[in-house]
């Protein structure tokens, strides 16, 4: 009865959400306390419910039952317990019902959260994040049901696609339903705050940490994601440009800039309307990722096949959310308090030049991600926009961001003086003779002296300013661990770019060849069974000299669906990752084999992993009241900056 339990409980929470979508926002509209208060009990009715709903289909994965046309099309009785669990959320259907959980969760622990809010301002907060759910679980009830019988029950399950065989699918999808579905409380909040009489800038601070918390799940999904492309698909890259992680990375770039907005809204009203407007398109984006992914109007290997139906249906409901939104904002704006005069070079204008650098630079990933789709669409033109129009327009939006991490903490409010910058004139120095030493010295591209020299300015300027501050460590720490990160990972995406190596080559076992400066020794090949497929191992011994580093890829076929897989071997390290890919046998008895050498990747995850943790830590930290006295100057940097970061 597992499905039909299943079936219920969704039918029972498309109810709750409808009423939790009406009431509370009549009851504020009418001023009726027993209608706003019915907020709270609704949110958790509703996570109580998609909870179940979710508890079961998981649970006809962990039996295996056939009779539910969505278990036997992803598992089977040979797929190992782990992977059932995680096929629950392997197809379109499965995964949409976490989305919604996840939607349901963050609701309602914004239910448990507001006790301090306006009544009429949390029940308007909770009504739309109703009307969003109501949308989602009628999506699910009338084109997507993951609880459809399939009678006669087959034997056995298709099993699960063997791409997503991999420990990282328990994690990735969820952490980036979390940060996607996050943007749906800073969305709700911008809403409510527009549906109040007056556009006060209080919201700002009561929805901030909510925005923070969604884009640190939103980082470490993408970047789990990219590490998972990475290990898993055999081609060695961790970023394709392809439409689906475009999809993700958009709200990723406006949620950044939505933080920084709302960082200092409160104090400075012009930027009231400016976080308004980055709430409504964050989550916007985040909708639009959900229609490309389960559209069937882009092919990727991060996309769901579906039909044009449901594609219609997702599109309608995007169709509600953005222009219901924005002609809510272009109705109630004006009603935001004026902006305050600033000057050219002061911190407002740098945290403008912030959010206008991150608005463009998503404006070219949508351009680039839609234009095909268009072209095809209007003209029946097919086109291709891949990495080299996001490599020639992505970095000049990209490096001039990161410099101004180092500059916009130490500017001053208003004024256009900045005299703590002139300890750091070492630090730029040093950086722009490093960068370029470092180019020349290995015969690499202008891109390459660039990325270097603002991944080193950044780096080393976030450093000294966290030396020179660090008395208030409790509340910079977050910044100084996400701008820490940002230039982590730019130096790393520069030097692996720049310097990594490829080599193809054939052997059979027994074999050794000349690869980078090592020697490449084919020992053996072995037969393997794993509890669903069978794979061929290599062990490759890779030395210079010294002790050899074994390697063992493997080409793995999945029986159930006859369908061949690449698994690389990688050997990691703090200064370099040696990654080999096992190919197809020659006629000759000879293997494929593809090595390749990557210096720095491991900072491009360190990287990924700080700002993570600089996004948590801003969570959990108690933040300090809000002043209305004019601001405190920043804390010279005291001591002149070392020549070297």
């Amino acid at each position: 009865m597992t499905g039909e339990i299943g079936q219920f409980a969704l039918l029972l929470a498309l109810a709750a959400a409808l009423v939790q979508a009406v009431l509370p926002l009549w009851g504020a509209q009418r001023g009726d306390l027993r209608w706003m208060a019915l907020a709270r009990p609704l949110a958790g009715v509703g996570f109580g419910l998609t909870s179940t709903a979710l508890t079961s289909l998981i649970a006809g994965f962990v039996q295996v039952d056939t009779s539910i046309a969505y278990v036997a099309a992803h598992a089977s009785q040979e797929l190992p317990l782990g992977y059932r669990i995680t096929a629950s959320w392997g197809g379109h259907e499965g995964s949409l019902l976490l989305w919604v959980w996840m939607l349901a969760g963050w609701s309602a622990l914004v239910a448990a959260r507001s006790a301090g809010l306006p009544a009429a301002f949390a029940a308007r907060v909770q009504g739309v994040l109703g009307l969003v759910a109501a949308g989602f679980l009628a999506f699910i009830a009338f084109t997507s049901n993951p609880f459809g019988r399939l009678l006669p029950a087959p034997p056995d399950g298709r099993d699960l696609n063997p791409l997503l065989q991999d420990p990282g699918m328990a994690a990735h999808p969820p952490l980036l339903y979390m940060g996607y579905v996050g943007f749906a409380v800073g969305f709700a909040f911008a809403v409510a705050a527009l549906l109040e009489d007056e556009l006060s800038p209080r919201w700002t601070r009561w929805a901030r940490p909510w925005v923070l918390a969604a884009w640190s799940a939103l980082t470490a999904g993408i970047g789990l994601g990219s590490f998972w492309a990475y290990y898993e698909l055999g081609w060695g890259g961790f970023w394709f440009w392809d439409a689906v992680e475009n999809a993700a990375f958009m709200p990723w770039l406006l949620g950044t800039a939505l933080i920084h907005s709302l960082a200092v809204a409160e104090k400075r009203p012009g930027f009231l309307r400016w976080s308004v407007l980055l709430a409504l398109l964050a989550f916007s984006l985040s909708l639009l990722g959900t229609f490309l992914v389960r559209s069937g109007v882009v092919s990727s290997v991060h996309a769901f096949a579906s039909d044009p139906a449901r594609g219609l249906f997702i599109l309608a409901l995007l169709a509600a959310a953005v222009g219901g939104s924005l002609a809510l904002y272009a109705w109630r704006a004006h009603r935001a308090p004026p902006a305050e005069r600033f000057a050219f070079g002061s911190r407002e204008s740098l945290l403008l030049l912030n959010n206008l650098l991150l608005a463009t630079a998503t404006a070219t990933v949508l351009l680039g991600t839609l234009y095909p789709l268009a072209a095809e669409v209007l003209g029946g033109v097919k086109l291709s926009v891949g990495a080299p129009y996001f490599d020639t327009v992505f970095p000049p939006l990209m490096l001039p961001l990161v410099a101004l991490m180092v500059i916009g903490p130490l500017a001053r409010w208003k004024l256009a003086v900045m005299p703590q910058l002139r300890p750091l004139l070492p630090l730029a120095a040093a950086s722009l003779v490093a960068a370029a030493a470092l180019a020349l010295g290995l015969q690499g591209s202008l891109w390459m002296a660039a990325g270097i020299a603002a991944g080193l300015w950044a780096l080393g300027g976030t450093l000294a300013l966290a030396w020179s501050q660090r008395t208030a460590w409790r509340h910079g720490l977050p910044l100084w661990l996400a701008h820490a990160g940002v230039a982590i990972f730019v130096l790393g995406v520069t030097l692996v770019r720049s310097l990594e190596q490829s080599h193809d080559l054939q052997l059979a076992p027994g074999e050794q060849a000349s690869v980078a400066g090592h020697v490449l020794r084919f020992q053996a090949l072995d037969a393997v069974d794993g509890p669903n497929y069978r794979a061929a191992r290599a062990t490759l011994a890779w030395h210079r000299g010294g002790e050899p580093l074994l390697l063992a890829p493997e080409k793995r076929v999945y029986g159930r669906r006859q369908m061949a897989m690449t698994e690389a071997a990688i050997s990691r390290g703090a200064w370099r990752d040696v990654y080999v890919s096992l190919g197809e046998a020659g006629a000759d008895g000879r293997w494929a084999l593809r090595v390749q050498v990557k210096p720095f990747m491991s900072w491009v995850w360190a990287g990924v992993l700080a700002m993570t943790a600089g996004g948590l830590w801003g969570v959990v930290a108690r933040r300090p009241r809000v002043r209305t006295a004019p601001e405190v100057e920043p804390p010279p940097l005291v001591q002149p900056l070392p020549s070297t970061p």
